[in-house]
């Protein structure tokens, strides 16, 4: 698999836009609904402004050609991102596990959608919120959090918390300060530049507990990082995933099974990129 850049977060996006809660008319599941592209009148998900930074989907559209050649609808789109994100995540020097299978893709993806997921601004109640309604708890919320040790953020994730913070200040109190000043320099204020961030640790291409120690050290990127600090609870999680990869990754693959078992989908997609 090439570069990683499609993470754990990514492959089960999905999963993530789908709310349990009773209000929503959605069905529940990691459906593989992120993959489908926009038709006519209707943007999908992939299309939705969390998504827009979403590369390498090539990478499963390559993988779902073979198996129909081998294998003609048996493994879902939904499976192999289940995979996929296994895979990323063994080959930067995380875990590895057995997922399970036997998901079913869904035929429904709308962009509207993706205003459920998690967002980098959240505070920790926020989190706690959106990760219960999808049957996650805290610690769930804590574990898969550190999924931000790969990869990349644009400055308009974190750019809200370095210039005109609130009324009080500019830069968030939060935020280690030579941490915020090298972010500065990134990201100035009013920058137009649309590629312009920072990789989201020193670490960025190995799956390690970097994350959490930086948090510790108020060098957390989104204000949702940062976040984990705010309860005694999510707190002491950070704290002890810091102090032990073991840990962090035990925990990581507990979560991760548990949000990947969401299923909601109706049909095995010959093309991941259309329904059938």
């Amino acid at each position: 698999m090439p570069s990683c850049r499609i993470n754990h977060y990514k492959c089960c996006q999905d999963c993530n836009v789908k709310r349990q809660d009773s209000s929503s008319s959605t069905t529940p599941g990691c459906d593989a609904s992120v993959l489908l592209y926009s038709k006519g009148n209707n943007k999908a998900e992939k299309d939705g402004p969390p998504n827009v930074s979403l590369h390498a989907l090539y990478v499963i559209d390559n993988a779902k050609k073979e198996l129909e050649t081998w294998c003609p609808g048996v493994v879902s789109c939904a499976d192999i991102l289940a995979l996929a994100a296994r895979d990323a995540v063994a080959l930067s020097g995380g875990p590895s596990w057995n997922v399970p299978k036997g998901r079913k893709d869904g035929r429904t993806s709308k962009a509207s959608e993706t205003v459920q997921l998690p967002a980098p601004t959240f505070t920790i109640s926020q989190l706690q919120k959106t990760f219960s309604q999808r049957g996650l708890s805290t610690d769930d919320l804590v574990a898969l959090s550190g999924g931000h040790t790969i990869g990349f953020s644009h400055c308009s994730s974190f750019q809200n918390r370095l210039h005109n913070f609130n009324a009080t200040h500019d830069i968030d109190p939060t935020i280690n300060p030579s941490f915020a000043a090298s972010l500065r320099g990134v990201c100035p204020k009013n920058s137009q530049s649309k590629n312009a961030g920072t990789t989201m640790d020193p670490s960025s291409t190995t799956f390690d507990n970097t994350y959490y120690k930086l948090i510790l050290q108020g060098k957390g990127l989104f204000s949702s990082d940062q976040a984990l600090l705010s309860t005694p609870k999510s707190k002491e999680l950070v704290l002890k995933f810091a102090s032990s990869r073991e840990a962090f990754t035990e925990a990581f693959v507990n979560s991760i099974i548990k949000m990947g078992s969401l299923t909601g989908g109706q049909e095995v997609r010959k093309d991941c990129r259309v329904v059938n």
